[in-house]
């Protein structure tokens, strides 16, 4: 119970940290009325609508009613839509939800087992073709490989629709696109993973013993492999969230990402903190969640805790 308070505190700290960043980096970005009335305004209608939207104020001052507001549950209007962000957000959401979910998904159900494979076979043409596999997937960067995909299935072969959202097989290609790099990482990550295990005096004794290979790889030698891989996954949801703007950029999907993207360029402050925060909170209980579970699986973690 002592390591996870003092994980959680650990959390709460980074998202004050992160909340208090996107602050203050937004405003000196410059103010979103130069770019709301690109015509220009008199002085008089500068300062009414630098009021109307508490622009009026100093920086600190502002900090802390927004700070204030989200304690309350208050995450600010959008200063190009007027209205609240959560209500913008609310609508994008399930879009980024079924691409990274589907994409992490995928990534686990098909990564990790040939990853196993890989290290259990190394010796086996087939190892070899799913090594080969993973770093084509690792080495290719997610938008040159959506283009790709968009001239082959879509242009080409006309089986897939290119952009949009409408139905569950607008999601194919994205999902596919964002997975697959993921993939790769699993592999490449869970085959080092077990050949280090595999490796060790407590998997050839099992051996020794007379044990069936199966129960060796998934009783002995997967369970203490399995504390790096849950450390992995827990890394790739913080390392592959940036490539979710990139793929919904390319195959057009109404997500999160282009929310914040779209707020950084109109400098449109609270949809651009809230979005920030979203990806922040999702990383950070990520890695919350992946601390409590090596804590389970390694009891000596809570010990040097």
């Amino acid at each position: 119970m002592h390591f996870i308070l003092i994980r959680t505190a650990r959390a709460i700290l980074t998202m004050v940290f992160v909340v208090t960043a996107v602050f203050f980096a937004s405003r000196y970005s410059g103010n979103p009325i130069d770019i709301m009335f690109p015509e220009g305004l008199s002085p008089e209608e500068y300062a009414f609508w630098e009021r109307y939207f508490g622009l009026d104020k100093g920086f600190f001052a502002q900090y802390v009613a927004y700070f204030r507001g989200l304690l309350e549950g208050n995450f600010g209007l959008s200063l190009t839509e007027f209205r609240p962000v959560t209500e913008i957000y609310a609508e994008r959401l399930p879009n980024t939800i079924i691409l990274f979910g589907g994409a992490f998904l995928l990534a686990i159900t098909v990564g990790l087992p040939l990853g196993i494979y890989a290290a259990v076979k190394r010796d086996k043409p087939a190892s070899t073709a799913i090594m080969a596999v993973a770093f084509f997937g690792y080495a290719i960067p997610n938008y040159i490989l959506a283009i790709f995909m968009i001239l082959i299935f879509s242009f080409t072969l006309h089986l897939m629709p290119s952009s949009g959202n409408m139905t569950w097989v607008h999601f194919i290609m994205p999902i596919v696109t964002l997975a697959l790099a993921m993939m790769a990482w699993n592999i490449r990550f869970t085959r080092s993973a077990m050949l280090e295990v595999l490796n060790e005096d407590f998997v050839r004794t099992a051996r020794a013993k007379g044990l069936k290979e199966a129960l060796v790889v998934n009783k002995h030698a997967l369970r203490n492999a399995m504390i790096p891989i849950v450390s992995n996954l827990g890394l790739q949801v913080a390392g592959f969230v940036g490539w979710v703007v990139l793929v919904e950029a390319v195959f057009a999907l109404e997500g999160i990402g282009s929310l914040i993207v779209r707020g950084a360029l109109l400098r449109d402050f609270a949809v651009l903190q809230f979005g920030v925060i979203v990806w922040a909170a999702v990383v950070i209980v990520a890695n919350l969640l992946v601390d409590i579970i090596y804590a389970i699986l390694d009891p000596r973690v809570r010990i040097a805790n």
